[in-house]
């Protein structure tokens, strides 16, 4: 895919914002346990992009109902759904200058158009070494979803079935998208939230 880059400097994707709070000390103490000073960016990407997927577990996956918004929200009650950890994939990489944005697909919600529709939040990440934008989905694997780390082909959690007026956004966004952080900021319920709360475009 082609993709469309909101900004082009690159200093735009490494802005601190409430939700991506990579000064926190939760944020700062996880970069400092996480990354040797001698790791490239790309072995930086992807034990961040590893940790994210598999020691954050997605609510949804556990039935957890507690909502996480920020990145140090998400680290410390270490779950959330694709819109808050999208947010702390940005600050782990942010956090040490590797330039992250936010990417989106329109999805059926469930496994019907029936049963609605909603938008899934992942991550693109610029790779200075290679000079190079590529997409990772931390949603977190299960039986049927199996997002990897690549730097040639993309291994995603979900490919969008455009018969099923399903979408794949091609836009890599500065900053999360303001309804995805608006149903974060007005839901108090995870399991509701997910079925029923989620905003469908962006």
């Amino acid at each position: 895919m082609q993709f469309v880059i909101e900004s082009k400097s690159i200093a735009d994707y490494l802005l601190e914002t409430d939700e991506v709070n990579f000064s926190h000390p939760i944020i700062q103490h996880k970069i400092a346990e996480l990354f040797e000073n001698d790791y490239t960016d790309i072995q930086k990407v992807e034990i961040a992009f590893k940790f994210v997927r598999d020691q954050i577990p997605h609510s949804w996956d556990i039935q957890s109902d507690i909502v996480t918004r920020t990145a140090s929200e998400v680290l410390e009650k270490k779950t959330g759904i694709c819109y808050a950890k999208s947010n702390l994939l940005a600050a782990l990489l942010r956090g040490v200058g590797i330039p992250c944005g936010f990417c989106y697909q329109r999805l059926m919600i469930f496994d019907t158009p029936e049963k609605g529709y909603s938008l899934h939040a992942f991550n693109g990440i610029y790779i200075e070494s290679i000079r190079k934008w590529i997409r990772l989905d931390a949603r977190g694997n299960k039986p049927g979803v199996q997002a990897e780390f690549s730097l040639e082909e993309e291994k995603l959690a979900f490919y969008v079935n455009e018969e099923m007026n399903e979408k794949d956004y091609q836009t890599i966004f500065i900053k999360p998208n303001e309804k995805t952080l608006e149903t974060l900021k007005s839901q108090e319920n995870a399991i509701e939230m997910y079925k029923y709360s989620l905003p469908e475009t962006l």
